[in-house]
């Protein structure tokens, strides 16, 4: 049972992945309106004509409906497990499955009313920052599932937590910076790279200034995570350097290639897989 669970949770975990990615992809091809100002139908229908914007947005939706299957099947199955276990508490899933339903929640309320206030980047930016943590969530649920009965996966407090906890966040940071930077329309408001226009400082407006400080945290994660790389001396810290340089490399690609939207797509999957790769090396 355990084993049906665990296999559960990765599926959930890998269907939110591939959401991320469909919720970019309605934001860099414009389809966020693609359903109108219509929630939970699509035009006020419950299937509506198939437009491009229309399928895309659609698309999403539908995504987003598995992954509510899947949490809240996951979240039933902990439940189930845990009712069974009795005093053998120590042999069932953890809560985590209850905390991935409340974000899964919050994550659709926010969505509701992303396509309601008709897209303002506030609650697009917010709309991403919860997908990314319900991601982390159920990365969480599926591998302390997969430890010893009673184990941990890991000993907070310890230098090595500490380390890994601070390249955690760091990285969900440069996350947000990210998402503040594409929906602002800031992606285009520095050309060139590594600088900004030239500039160390750039001179220009509050776009650059965004920008920038989206591609500095860039920068420091990308070191960071090579010095716990080094200190720790984990392969998940190793392989979290190869995403951040992979994703570095597109970035600057996005960027001196003027913004292409396969290039876009690209910058955004990657970015997940750094996140979700920052979470399993601290596991």
């Amino acid at each position: 049972m355990t084993r049906r669970f665990t296999r559960l949770a990765w599926t959930a975990a890998t269907f939110t992945y591939l959401l991320i990615i469909l919720g970019a992809i309605v934001r860099i091809t414009g389809s966020g309106l693609g359903c109108g100002e219509h929630w939970p139908l699509c035009n006020g229908k419950l299937l509506p004509p198939l437009d491009l914007p229309t399928m895309i947005e659609y698309g999403h939706r539908l995504a987003a409906a598995a992954v509510s299957v899947l949490v809240a099947a996951l979240a039933l199955s902990t439940w189930w497990l845990r009712r069974g276990a009795g005093s053998e508490e120590q042999n069932s899933p953890d809560r985590t499955a209850y905390v991935a339903l409340g974000l899964l929640i919050l994550q659709v309320l926010l969505g509701a009313v992303t396509v309601k206030l008709s897209l303002p980047p506030w609650t697009v930016i917010l709309h991403l920052g919860t997908a990314m943590l319900l991601l982390a969530t159920l990365i969480v649920a599926a591998r302390t599932a997969d430890l010893t009965p009673g184990a941990s996966p890991g000993i907070p407090g310890t230098p090595r937590s500490r380390a890994g906890s601070a390249a955690l966040g760091l990285g969900f940071v440069t996350v947000l910076f990210g998402a503040l930077t594409a929906n602002l329309g800031a992606a285009s408001a520095c050309l060139g790279f590594p600088l900004c226009n030239g500039q160390v400082v750039p001179a220009g407006n509050y776009l650059q200034h965004i920008h920038w400080t989206h591609r500095l945290l860039a920068y420091t994660l990308f070191a960071y995570v090579v010095w716990w790389a080094v200190r720790s001396r984990r392969r998940g810290a190793w392989y979290v350097v190869a995403l951040v340089t992979l994703q570095v490399a597109v970035a600057a690609a996005m960027v001196l290639f003027a913004l292409p939207q396969p290039l876009q797509a690209a910058h955004v999957a990657v970015g997940a897989a750094v996140w979700a790769g920052l979470v399993l090396a601290v596991l």
